[in-house]
């Protein structure tokens, strides 16, 4: 009688130094690792938390991406930049004197941010980057929520943000995306940037997403919210048509900068 094959990768340092050469090929979800591996998927979680504890990976609902794969804000900021400004033009316009406006981080909601100035406001922001560029305005009353400091992508994240957004309301919240699917479902490619952005939701009585038209091709990892806490998306293009039927049959209002 032929003996049965042994496990692949029975020992628990080899096995992570594979894991992880694969998560370094692009993101990768626990059921996908655990059928390569010939592991159960409870493995794979456990090895996946002693990388993350280790500081070689990061984890995202269902899997994980290698530590550090999002680029420099910087680097962002310049992508699409014209479309991006004519954007944050549109989103600034919804915006009335008197009113307390949250901004979400994004390279997107910057250029809002941009041209914010002058406008007797509020601002709530856990984006250093809008920070910066609304400190010197006296004009506008700025907020910052506290918590801690994510160095590539000049963001507060945090229990201490989170609770300070729950103590807060806003008139008009500007929301970034990692991507939008064709239902208006909200993504993000950072989990840890997800509970801030339910917070600022909750605390907003208007939700306009800030997306440019890429946003509708692209994937993200974590889903943060659906089409029912979206009162407007401002886009730079038409929607692609598999969003319009999401569109109909919601309350949401469309503006193409």
């Amino acid at each position: 009688m032929t003996a049965s094959p042994a496990p692949r990768h029975t020992i628990p340092a080899q096995r992570r130094k594979d894991i992880l050469d694969a998560v370094r090929g692009g993101a990768m979800h626990v059921s996908e690792l655990a059928v390569s591996f010939g592991v159960s998927e409870m493995t794979v979680r456990r090895d996946l938390r002693a990388l993350a504890h280790q500081g070689k990976l990061e984890r995202v609902r269902g899997g994980a991406v290698k530590a550090g794969s999002e680029p420099p804000f910087e680097e962002i900021a310049v992508e699409r930049f014209e479309a991006k400004d004519r954007i944050g033009a549109a989103a600034a316009a919804l915006v009335e004197d008197g009113q307390t406006v949250m901004i979400d981080i994004g390279t997107t909601t910057l250029q809002a941010a941009r041209h914010l100035h002058g406008r007797d406001i509020t601002v709530v922001t856990t984006s250093l980057a809008v920070f910066e560029e609304l400190v010197p305005d006296p004009a506008i009353e700025l907020l910052l929520p506290g918590g801690i400091v994510r160095r590539n992508y000049r963001s507060l994240v945090g229990v201490i943000a989170e609770d300070s957004l729950r103590k807060l309301k806003a008139d008009v919240l500007f929301l970034g995306t990692s991507a939008v699917d064709a239902e208006l479902g909200v993504w993000d490619s950072t989990m840890v940037e997800v509970p801030i952005k339910r917070a600022m939701i909750e605390a907003a009585a208007t939700v306009a997403l800030l997306a440019d038209s890429g946003k509708f091709s692209m994937g993200g990892m974590v889903w943060v919210t659906d089409a029912r806490s979206i009162d407007h998306i401002v886009t730079d293009a038409p929607l692609p048509e598999a969003c319009l039927p999401a569109v109909e049959g919601s309350r949401v209002e469309v503006t193409i900068a």
